[in-house]
């Protein structure tokens, strides 16, 4: 490493806050909810249930960073002030790309809920399990001003545009690319990785949880016939 050149932060999670602020402490970690959901919800999700409906949610958000990114470079509006004692000056502010993530997924999760695809809520629990994404994308907004990021009109352009995307994007794969699901399910690929679509399923976590529990019923049946014919 040499000490002539200045060092620079992984931006990802370097998050700062005044010490002694705890109020700003707690922004700091609203502020890291979008690294959260990409790597411990997106990941996770794609490994243990390699949902088509999940991959195409998370192909939207990487669509909508990639305009995001284009559009910051294209306007190049500063930061406030405060990036100097953040060291973000170098990057441009609007819009903001965390409130654009955000209001993305929170649009996207609003729409899937509301319409019962994938059947993961009941109707009387809906707007209990609205209610985090919700708060989570205001508190993101709140903190990217508080914590001195962004300026207020950053963070709603980036909440425009990521609502803007995110019905655009729900709307164009369950009104255009939905009929593409089975051919994906039924591919080459999609059978080698165990791609599947439970969007037509009215209870997913029933209709799991009785075929769960049918597999077993079933499999100790057949241990106890092997047992008898033994």
């Amino acid at each position: 490493m040499r000490a002539d050149h200045p060092l620079k932060a992984v931006t990802l999670t370097h998050v700062r806050y005044q010490r002694g602020d705890q109020l700003g402490h707690f922004l700091a970690w609203i502020s890291l909810v979008p690294v959260f959901i990409s790597l411990g919800g997106f990941v996770s999700h794609f490994y243990f249930r390699r949902e088509l409906q999940g991959m195409f949610f998370g192909l939207g958000l990487l669509i909508s960073h990639f305009i995001n990114e284009l559009i910051k470079k294209s306007v190049q509006q500063a930061r406030p002030e405060s990036c100097a004692l953040l060291e973000m000056c170098d990057s441009h502010g609007w819009p903001s790309s965390h409130c654009k993530y955000m209001f993305f997924w929170t649009v996207y999760f609003t729409l899937l809920t509301c319409k019962g695809i994938g059947g993961i809520w009941k109707v009387t629990t809906k707007w209990a399990a609205l209610f985090l994404p919700w708060s989570s994308a205001v508190l993101t907004m709140y903190s990217r001003v508080y914590l001195g990021y962004h300026t207020v009109a950053q963070v709603f352009a980036g909440a425009a545009l990521g609502s803007f995307l995110g019905g655009v994007w729900f709307w164009l794969v369950n009104s255009k690319l939905f009929c593409y699901f089975p051919l994906i399910e039924e591919s080459a690929l999609g059978r080698f990785f165990y791609v599947k679509d439970t969007s037509h399923i009215s209870d997913v976590l029933k209709f799991e949880y009785d075929n769960a529990r049918a597999a077993r019923k079933g499999m100790a049946a057949r241990k106890v016939m092997a047992s008898k014919n033994s």
